[in-house]
């Protein structure tokens, strides 16, 4: 028989490869993590993003509860050699937009927070509204997703630019207000280069380009791909900000999932 000295080696050889496993194992997990949140850092900054629509200004395009992917790769702003080397392109008239709020009027909208809306005028159009008719470089456009709503009623916004720029709009901000003359030529509104025009497809209540001005190119980030999940959500929620209402919130959603997702909306393409 052997000694039982001789299995000692062979014992601390398996003692080894299992802490070399644990080791190897360990280090798979770590790379594997790492991998992870650097596909998710570049995939949220380049890639895609999640919104979720907050008001109903872009139905029935979109409705409130709509929660989207946004495709980054086709018009987010990228300066320097990122353009050239990322797949970006313009944005073009009647696509959907994605972009940072223009205006700095703190009592309408904080500064930076994401809008939607669809894109009217590019660089050089002269865009008219007669009796809530667009007409884009003297022709009517063409919009059937445009939804009106209270009809015989004159509303802001209904004809535009506005006959009498010098008298402020109550619903636009001041500072469009009292900038607008500078871009209307024979009743007309100019877009300037750099800049787009977008309006609301819920026509009659949508706060957009109207009453605050232009889009410039550097605050686009993206373009509505899908819907990837649809829930039916009060149009007041934007208001509910409080604990409470916040919890209330989400326990509707645990509790209705089933029945308050809208399912045939879900993985629907934004046009």
């Amino acid at each position: 028989m052997r000694p039982r000295h001789c299995w000692r080696p062979w014992r601390g050889k398996r003692k080894s490869m299992a802490e070399e496993y644990r080791k190897s194992s360990t280090r798979d997990t770590f790379e594997s993590l790492v991998v992870t949140v650097i596909l998710a850092i570049f995939g949220t900054t380049f890639v895609l993003q999640a919104f979720k629509i907050p008001t109903g200004s872009m139905e029935n395009t979109l409705l409130v509860g709509d929660h989207l992917l946004v495709n980054k790769f086709a018009f987010a702003y990228q300066p320097g050699w990122l353009s050239h080397v990322l797949p970006y392109r313009e944005p073009a008239r009647g696509n959907v937009l994605v972009f940072k709020f223009p205006g700095a009027d703190e009592e309408r909208q904080e500064p930076g927070e994401h809008f939607v809306k669809r894109i009217i005028g590019v660089p050089g159009d002269r865009i008219r509204v007669v009796n809530r008719q667009v007409f884009v470089n003297g022709q009517p456009l063409v919009e059937p997703y445009v939804h009106h709503t209270a009809e015989g009623l004159e509303r802001a916004g209904d004809n535009f630019p506005p006959y009498e720029p010098s008298i402020p709009d109550s619903n636009a901000e001041m500072r469009w207000s009292e900038n607008i003359q500078n871009y209307i030529k024979d009743g007309e509104l100019v877009v300037p280069p750099g800049n787009y025009f977008a309006m609301g497809d819920n026509r009659e209540n949508s706060w957009d380009g109207r009453f605050w001005g232009f889009v410039p190119r550097e605050l686009v980030s993206g373009r509505p791909l899908l819907i990837y999940w649809s829930f039916e959500t009060p149009h007041d929620e934007l208001t509910q900000t409080t604990l409470f209402e916040r919890l209330e919130q989400i326990f509707d959603v645990i509790i209705h999932f089933p029945t308050k997702t809208r399912w045939r909306r879900t993985f629907n393409i934004v046009r």
